[in-house]
This record gives C-alpha cells, sequence and structure tokens, in this order.
C-alpha cells in the first residue's frame, strides 16, 4: 500500500484530542459531548470517544486488510505477500467469496458489527432478537443482489433459517458455536461497562438468536471484555484479564456444546507466542492454535496476535491479516481490542483515509457516539 506500508509506530500513552478537539487522521471528526455522558466513573467524554473510534477503526481496518487473504493458507499468504501484508490490497482473481472487491473494502465482519449498533443504538440498549434477525436477513438479501460471496456463516443462517420458519428466538443459537458472535460483537463493548457481569448478560442478549451456546458466549464475551476495558481506559493487562473472567463466566451461559475451554486456550496462546518473532508467532499461531471459523480456535488466535504488540493496532491488524484462514475476523477482533487501547492516533493517517474511501457511508464516529451513549447511560 503506497505511503502506508512499514511499521508504524505504537503509541506510548494513551493518546487524547487536541485543544481543537479534533482527531488527527480520524477526518478530523468533531467530539461530540453532548450526547455523552461526562460522568463514567472517572471516564472523560473525550478520552471514551477516542478509545472507542479507536476500536471501532480497528475492527474496519482488520477486517479490510484480511478481505484478500480470508480463506488463504499462511504458506499462500507469505508467496503472494511476504511474511507481513503491508497495507490494503484488492482481492485476488479467483477468490472463492471476495473476487472482485477493491483494496480497503469491509467485509461481513464490519457490516454485521454496525447492523448490531445500529439495532443497540435504536433499542436504547436493548436488543430486539426479531429485528436484529431481520436486519440480518435484508443484509444478506443485499449482499446476493450486489453479487457478493461473503455472506452469513454458518451459525447464523442456520439460526435465521429457523427463525423465519417459525421458530422461537429463545432456541434458534442453540447449536450457534462458531466465530460470528465474537466477530460483531465490539459495539456491545463500547457500549457496556467493563463489570463482568453486565458485559456477560450484554452479549448474551445480543447473542441469543444465532450464537447461543457456551463456547460462543465465553469467546464473544472476553472480545467484548477486552474492548470495553479499552474503552475506560485500563490497561492491557487490566484488559486481558477482564477478557479471561468474562469468558470463564460466559461459558456458564447457552446451551453447553463440546469444545475447549476459550479462557484457557487464549491463556495457553498469549504465552505460546511470547517472545517470539512476528513472523513465527504467526506461524505457530496457524499451526496450533488454529484459524479456522471455530471460536476456540479464532478468538485465542487474536488475542495471542494483539499480545505481541499491544498498543499498535496496525501491526496487530497486519499480523492478523497475515495469519491465514478466517483471518479477516481474527485481524478484526485483534485490531478492534487494540484500536480500544490506542485510539485513531494507532493507525497511519492514511489508512484511516483510504479505509473512508472505499466505504462510503460508514459512519464510525457517529457509531461511536451512539454508543458512548448508552454506556453512559448504563451508569
Amino acid at each position: 500500500m503506497s505511503g502506508a506500508s512499514g511499521r508504524h509506530e505504537p503509541i506510548p500513552e494513551e493518546p487524547v484530542s487536541g485543544a481543537s478537539g479534533r482527531h488527527e487522521g480520524a477526518g478530523a471528526v468533531p467530539l461530540k459531548h453532548e450526547r455523552i455522558s461526562a460522568t463514567l466513573a472517572g471516564e472523560t467524554a473525550a478520552g471514551c470517544f477516542t478509545r472507542a473510534l479507536g476500536a471501532l477503526l480497528g475492527l474496519a481496518i482488520g477486517d479490510a486488510l484480511g478481505m484478500p487473504t480470508q480463506l488463504l493458507s499462511r504458506d499462500q499468504i507469505v508467496e503472494a505477500h511476504g511474511p507481513l501484508i503491508s497495507g490494503f490490497e484488492p482481492a485476488p482473481p479467483g477468490h472463492p467469496i471476495a473476487a472482485g472487491m477493491t483494496a480497503g473494502q469491509v467485509t461481513d465482519d464490519t457490516e454485521q458489527a454496525v447492523i448490531l449498533a445500529e439495532v443497540l443504538i435504536a433499542g436504547g440498549g436493548a436488543i430486539d432478537p426479531r429485528e436484529l434477525a431481520a436486519r440480518l436477513v435484508t443484509w444478506e438479501a443485499d449482499m446476493r443482489a450486489r453479487g457478493s460471496l461473503d455472506l452469513l456463516g454458518p451459525s447464523t443462517r442456520r439460526a435465521l433459517t429457523e427463525l423465519l420458519a417459525g421458530g422461537d428466538v429463545e432456541t434458534t443459537g442453540r447449536s450457534g458455536d462458531t466465530n460470528g458472535a465474537a466477530m460483531r460483537i465490539t459495539p456491545v463493548g463500547i457500549a457496556t461497562v467493563p463489570d463482568t457481569a453486565a458485559i456477560v448478560a450484554a452479549v448474551e442478549a445480543a447473542s441469543r438468536v444465532t450464537h447461543n451456546t457456551s463456547i460462543a458466549l465465553a469467546g464473544a464475551s472476553a472480545v467484548a471484555a477486552a474492548v470495553s476495558s479499552g474503552v475506560a481506559g485500563l490497561g492491557y493487562d487490566a484488559a486481558v484479564e477482564q477478557a479471561l473472567a468474562a469468558a470463564t463466566s460466559g461459558a456458564e451461559r447457552g446451551r453447553w456444546v463440546a469444545g475447549a475451554d476459550v479462557a484457557s486456550r487464549i491463556r495457553w496462546a498469549i504465552g505460546l507466542v511470547a517472545g517470539l518473532a512476528d513472523a513465527d508467532a504467526c506461524d505457530l499461531v496457524q499451526r496450533l492454535v488454529g484459524t479456522s471459523l471455530a471460536t476456540q480456535e479464532s478468538v485465542p488466535a487474536a488475542f495471542a496476535l494483539w499480545s505481541l504488540h499491544p498498543r499498535d493496532p496496525w501491526l496487530t491488524c497486519r499480523l492478523g491479516a497475515s495469519v491465514g484462514g478466517d483471518c479477516d475476523t481474527i485481524a478484526a477482533m485483534a485490531g478492534a481490542m487494540s484500536g480500544a487501547l490506542a485510539g485513531p492516533a494507532g493507525f497511519p493517517a492514511e489508512v484511516i483515509a483510504r479505509l473512508g474511501a472505499a466505504n462510503p457511508g460508514l459512519d464510525l464516529p457517529g457509531l461511536a457516539v451512539g454508543l458512548l451513549a448508552l454506556r453512559g447511560a448504563a451508569r
């Protein structure tokens, strides 16, 4: 990517907005404090907005970086892009689901997260499961009409098919154990304070209709807790501990399904890559942690890659997009968690500009404002 390759310097301290109330590199978006409570348990409106926007940018940038590399093996990615993808690229000809997509375009990960955010905001913090289901069905129909093959995942499609056939929203998600809940959960983390019980309850409400299983809820709770902690201004270590606690609690919700414990695998995966060079870590994550749609693979993979450079979301997103498999989702989750720590200043300004140009109508600042208003109202 022209002008955006190479390593971007990490953010050593929490970024803050300047006196003008505008964010460098984020399209000079003015802060809208009037809609955000200034009494978020010591969280400042400006700081929360910065970090919430960073989380949404990390989600979208990671997703867009992983768009052309998703479903490829680690070896195929290295052959085409080197050990670490350098920036936005178009999908290669013949890509199984992304063919024809241009550099910087987001996929279902970001678009479904936006849908969840809009339903959450419209409901004043409550999720109407039928409304969420209807929005997802409409989204997929629109994607088909545009000729896209990047559609609903297996758990979501199965649940919505059952729901449209007259199924009960309390039972349609009983088989959903893949990572669809975790990939779109970032808005819940932004809208919810870092309290384990509150986060897990919010994750369950947002995921019940499609992913009401112990594994899916554990993975989504971990990602939401890490994002929530970042938005609160907590450090990396505290965010990981919050994520582990939420994953443990989330595993006690929904229908139990067989599979490795998500919290234990997150802790193990982080330890597995400690001290490794980036390329070696990517190789090991692909071989041992796994990068499939399985929640107990992709969520620990995202945490492992995030742990390498916790406050450098641009590098974290590129690592996620380079690991292979379901790497747009892995990069999106890792980017959201890292972006919540660093804010928009963790990304090169030209990357943010290219994201906006490739995705007109993607109003991430507006979503951040609306989600933070819910966070303030919950105090």
